[in-house]
């Protein structure tokens, strides 16, 4: 192998084998090294020699001797720098323990002060509906479809470019839920195929490009938000409707406090991390218990007919699909690269934010009533 391969880096000047100057000691290179090609190379610095000591070896350590160590972290040998010339190299000292950093407080991460007196205010306004005229309530539940169609449809289209048409599924999502309170399920899947089929001609208005996401969201939307709200306005045409309704609403909310209380607490171990890391095992058991005993009241003083060990049942029903809803959401929400759905709601986010639990509770709830005690 050529000795330039090996040692140190070429010194500033040098040109290589191709393009080298004349050498001192070498002829002349007669007529054809002119003035102007002097003009345009550059002299090469004279070198010292160095003795040589044979091997590649010895030439990478006499290379190490005129320009230092390749690295700044390679430590030079005593036969490559000698053994007068270099000091021993002074401990560093040792660093100085830092105090630990005081715990900080476990953080509830939201306003509550906020979202209690949100909670209330909706909780009045929702009851006082609820027992003065029904027709009243079933208003509540329009406007609450509608304005949750607009936040879901607006993120997709902010986050993901996909356009949900919102003036049919407003439309048809209010629709739907008279329908199904005026006619019952029956009422409530043909407001459902309407409204899904107003959805694809709407979209036909449109360019191509995107139709079968846009409308294929548009459909999931339909069914997402005012189909399973269409099961709440279902439950009030019974007899005893509104406390029909109430109880859906209190083991919901029930649910989903247990769940924030002991989770908050107590809470451990993730139960979902990928899609919620709030969200724990501790926090699903006390949303199960708190949901179990309170169902098993609400059965017990609400319900005609009804038996505590029935609100057991529908108490634990309650907890299961309020968390998978929750869960769902949340799913939606992390493919969205969103926190809240929206800001309508200070302290909890946007509708959605507050329907994500009560809408596959619905038809849960609404089937084991009919089950236990009845449709009347």
């Amino acid at each position: 192998m050529n000795d330039s391969s090996w040692g140190a880096p070429p010194q500033a000047g040098y040109w290589g084998p191709s393009e080298q100057g004349p050498v001192q000691g070498a002829a002349p290179a007669g007529p054809a090294y002119d003035a102007h090609n002097a003009q345009q190379t550059r002299p090469m610095p004279i070198v010292p020699d160095v003795p040589a000591h044979g091997g590649d070896q010895d030439d990478d350590r006499g290379a190490a001797r005129l320009s230092g160590p390749l690295f700044r972290d390679d430590t030079p040998s005593a036969g490559s720098l000698g053994t007068s010339s270099q000091k021993p190299q002074e401990p560093m000292p040792s660093p100085v323990p830092q105090p630990a950093p005081a715990p900080q407080k476990k953080s509830a991460g939201r306003d509550l002060g906020a979202a209690i007196g949100v909670g209330v205010g909706l909780g009045a306004v929702i009851v006082a509906s609820l027992f003065v005229v029904k027709a009243v309530f079933v208003g509540v539940i329009a406007v609450a479809v509608v304005v949750g169609l607009w936040e879901l449809t607006s993120r997709l289209e902010e986050r993901k470019g996909i356009k949900a048409p919102l003036v049919p599924l407003a439309v048809g999502g209010a629709a739907m839920v008279v329908s199904g309170y005026v006619r019952g399920a029956e009422g409530a899947w043909v407001a459902m195929a309407l409204t899904a089929l107003a959805v694809l001609v709407w979209r036909m208005t449109e360019p191509p490009e995107g139709y079968l996401k846009d409308v294929t969201a548009g459909v999931f939307a339909a069914f997402y938000v005012p189909f399973l709200a269409t099961f709440v306005a279902m439950m009030l045409t019974a007899d005893d409707g509104p406390r029909r309704v109430l109880t859906f609403l209190l083991l919901t909310v029930v649910s989903d406090t247990g769940a924030y209380a002991i989770g908050w607490r107590f809470g451990k171990h993730k139960l979902a991390p990928r899609i919620s890391p709030g969200k724990t095992r501790e926090g699903l058991f006390g949303a199960v218990t708190f949901a179990m005993v309170g169902g098993a009241l609400c059965m017990q003083y609400l319900i005609e007919d009804g038996t505590w060990w029935q609100g057991l049942i529908l108490g634990f029903a309650v907890a299961a699909t309020a968390t998978l809803g929750d869960l769902g959401e949340s799913m939606i929400k992390r493919d969205l690269g969103i926190k809240d759905m929206g800001t309508l709601l200070p302290g909890h986010g946007g509708i959605m934010d507050r329907l994500d639990s009560l809408l596959p509770t619905a038809p849960v709830v609404w089937l084991l009533l009919v089950l236990f005690v009845g449709s009347g």
